[in-house]
């Protein structure tokens, strides 16, 4: 029997033999799935067509149609707002988190003391952001120092606005970039995944490029664009959709949809506003993986 069945794996091609991998790697995650997700998101696109009333008897659900959509989208006076907000931050945020990463990992990946130190620094705002300490940001230190250096740095925008735009910087970028001053705290609490990864990939690039680099007489500048930057394009990718995911997931939007529900008790339009949402990462994320998959560098 195990002679039939080497015999049998052994005929496969190697395609074969990684799409069978890869197959035995995902099925945890989508038995998962099947189990734990996907008969709720057939019950949340129930709700969402629905009106739901909870009585003596039970819980009673009444077909509505588009009815909690068309109130979400044109009666609800939160729901757009919070929407295009969330939307924003996405866009404003998601490449200033991708670089304020590679440019860290970059620099904690040279060898200097205390490098270890430092890079725990940097993750620490990622467990300072979770768990309990999240939940006692409202009242804590943390929101105390986030305010304060906002408040502390609007003299210093403005003055760092009037150079660049005096240097003949364009208008928009002036703008973008002294946003992603006053929004440093947030920036820096939502790098620490992304650093750590782009670490890992930085350290599997062979240290035999940056010699023949050097041999050649390619700059640091140079290495970084012709072999760091290529070499961990991939990670790039999967930083940038990580960071999109994680910014969707808790936000004003999340809060919207969570007191609606929970809350008000409105749970088919709470639903509604779910699945708006849902629609709405999906787009983006589609649009991000186009974008990059037609650019990634994967070495063979």
């Amino acid at each position: 029997m195990k002679t039939l069945m080497r015999l049998k794996w052994g005929n496969r091609t190697y395609a074969q033999q990684k799409a069978m991998w890869g197959v035995i790697y995902v099925l945890p995650w989508l038995i998962g799935f099947i189990l734990f997700f996907f008969v709720p998101l057939l019950a949340s696109l129930r709700y969402s067509m629905s009106k739901i009333q909870a009585n003596a008897d039970g819980i009673a659900i009444q077909f509505t149609g588009l009815a909690n959509y068309v109130q979400a989208l044109t009666v609800n006076t939160s729901f757009n707002r919070a929407l295009i907000e969330s939307i924003t931050d996405v866009l404003v945020n998601v490449p200033l988190i991708v670089i304020f990463s590679l440019f860290l990992a970059v620099i904690l990946n040279q060898k200097f003391r205390g490098r270890a130190v430092a890079r725990s620094i940097f993750f620490l705002p990622v467990i300072l952001a979770s768990g309990v300490i999240m939940s006692l940001e409202s009242t804590s230190l943390i929101e105390a120092v986030n305010q304060n250096s906002t408040g502390g740095s609007a003299f210093g925008t403005l003055e760092l606005e009037g150079l660049m735009l005096n240097a003949g910087v364009s208008e928009w970028v002036v703008t973008y970039l002294s946003g992603a001053v006053d929004r440093i705290y947030q920036i820096v609490s939502q790098s620490g995944v992304q650093i750590l990864i782009f670490l890992a990939g930085i350290q599997t690039i062979s240290p035999q490029l940056y010699e023949a680099s050097k041999m050649e007489g390619a700059t640091g500048y140079e290495a970084f664009w012709k072999i760091t930057f290529p070499m961990v394009s991939p990670l790039i990718f999967v930083n940038a959709i990580y960071t999109i995911i994680d910014s969707f997931a808790n936000n004003a939007m999340t809060e919207l949809i969570r007191d609606t529900g929970f809350v008000k008790f409105d749970f088919g339009l709470s639903s509604a506003m779910a699945w708006v949402y849902f629609v709405a990462i999906a787009i983006i994320l589609v649009v991000v993986s186009i974008i990059f998959s037609k650019r990634v560098f994967y070495q063979d």
